[in-house]
């Protein structure tokens, strides 16, 4: 089967975790970019890439790339990943989408007319209980839904200031938010996901920086970003979803408590349990996950193609599987994310249709 060549456009943090993967899929990592030339030569060299430039343009030229991977700040993934898809290049692209809802909708767009795939990292909707939850929504198991959860509370993972990842994570210029689009996106789009993707009407959100931090770190930094974000979220089919996603709040450990529930059924995703009424009786349900995905990677010929994000877009490329709408899942979430910071900066309730005509880009010159 086809070994897909794969070029990569940044290789810092996430770039490097994305190369590690790639070692694992059957992929040929031939060219990177990135404007560090000290660290892009030390990393082509462990991984063996062959072709190396400090200008993403001139890895774009080389004909037998079939697909670029986009590792790099948030308010650099729209002209990056349009300018692969211009040059006729399948574009895997690091979540969030984008810095804006403007720039996502641009990608998604840019990936329509050139007719290539367009693909964002979101590793939660691979994780065994999306796949189990989604067996048991498919099967009826949760009836008609009508509330989610997308709730993940870290009590102290602000990056840089709390001592991990790089200042540019908390610098609103290069990220364009904080907490919700680095960590919220995930759990957002895992439960859009497993409703089948409801459009959001209108979202009332509010956001928070009130925990203290170094002061040094605060101002080699320049944080100006939320460490918190809340929000209440009507989506189309009278479905509500609540949001609350922290990068620091004073709470014991890491709380996540996203679920959906449905007039027939409840489900937690973490960790995973099922609750109902069967026969007049209350009952709340475990199940025995990693047997489970034993038995579907030993029966399903392709389970593996859904082990991961990459391992995903990896099959997709080489026509395995069809591939799954990252990228309508990531646009929804950036509605969601942006109408949040809207919400927050007009003091109410905001529309769809209002994020959508306020929304600009943030995308910087590259």
């Amino acid at each position: 089967m086809k070994r897909p060549k794969i070029g990569i456009v940044g290789v810092g943090q996430i770039g490097k975790s994305h190369l590690q993967e790639y070692r694992d899929l059957p992929v040929e990592v031939i060219a990177a970019a990135d404007i560090d030339a000290s660290e892009l030569n030390s990393v082509a060299a462990s991984h063996g890439i062959r072709h190396v430039f400090t200008d993403f343009r001139d890895l774009l030229a080389i004909d037998e790339i079939d697909a670029v991977d986009v590792c790099l700040h948030n308010n650099l993934h729209a002209p990056v990943t349009i300018a692969a898809l211009e040059a006729g290049k399948h574009v895997y692209c690091e979540k969030p989408i984008a810095g804006s809802y403007a720039d996502a909708k641009a990608m998604v767009e840019a990936a329509r007319t050139a007719d290539r795939m367009l693909s964002v990292q979101l590793y939660s909707l691979f994780a065994v209980e999306t796949k189990a939850a989604a067996r048991l929504i498919e099967d009826g198991y949760l009836g008609k839904p009508y509330y989610a959860k997308s709730s993940r509370l870290l009590r102290r993972y602000r990056p840089y200031v709390d001592g991990y990842g790089a200042s540019a994570f908390v610098q609103r210029e290069v990220a364009s938010g904080g907490a919700l689009l680095d960590h919220g996106v995930y759990n957002i789009a895992q439960v859009l996901h497993l409703l089948g993707n409801p459009r959001a009407e209108t979202v009332t959100g509010a956001t928070h920086q009130e925990i203290p931090m170094y002061a040094e770190r605060q101002r080699e930094s320049g944080y100006n970003v939320e460490e918190l974000a809340v929000a209440l979220v009507r989506l189309e089919g009278g479905i509500t979803l609540s949001v609350e996603q922290s990068w620091a709040i004073h709470l014991g450990g890491a709380s996540g408590g996203s679920a959906v529930f449905g007039s027939r059924g409840g489900i937690q995703l973490r960790p995973f349990a099922y609750f109902s009424t069967i026969a007049d009786l209350e009952m709340d349900a475990t199940f025995d996950l990693k047997t489970a995905d034993r038995r579907w990677h030993l029966c399903r010929p392709d389970a593996d193609a859904y082990d991961s994000p990459q391992s995903h877009w990896v099959a997709a490329l080489q026509n395995r599987v069809p591939l799954i709408d990252t990228a309508g899942l990531a646009l929804s979430t950036m509605l969601i994310s942006e109408g949040v910071y809207l919400s927050r900066q007009l003091g109410r309730e905001v529309t769809a249709a209002e994020v959508e005509a306020q929304s600009s880009s943030s995308a910087l010159e590259v």
